[in-house]
């Protein structure tokens, strides 16, 4: 089992950053993949960034070049970087972990923090 923990959401002005982190704990292998997601209210689960142990990057044609995605496998962490923030980035957001094995692919989910953008 994996344990991720996620930090850093808030309350921000339009045009403002944050840093989100997801610490994971657990059952960790640096193979897998991380990401992070959001749900605003009323709307789906949504896919924000990935990345994958190979450093590799996807991201939301929302997101790009405003977020950026991160991690340190030495401290088990992910980090979202969210610079230019909008109203429209308020919801909640999970930290991810994507495991792949002979039985298919294991999602592992935060609990959720709350990012909101307004004046």
């Amino acid at each position: 089992q994996v344990q991720l923990v996620e930090s850093g959401g808030g309350l921000v002005q339009p045009g403002g950053s944050l840093r989100l982190s997801c610490a994971a704990s657990g059952s960790i292998f640096s193979s897998d993949t991380r990401g992070w997601y959001r749900q605003a209210p009323g709307k789906q689960r949504e896919l924000v960034a990935l990345i994958t142990s190979g450093g590799k990057t996807t991201y939301a044609d929302s997101v790009k070049g405003r977020f950026t995605i991160s991690r340190d496998n030495a401290k088990n962490t992910v980090y979202l970087q969210m610079n230019s923030l909008e109203p429209e980035d308020t919801a909640v957001y999970y930290c991810n972990t994507k495991r792949s094995s002979r039985y298919g692919l294991t999602n592992y989910w935060g609990q959720g923090t709350q990012v909101t953008v307004s004046s």
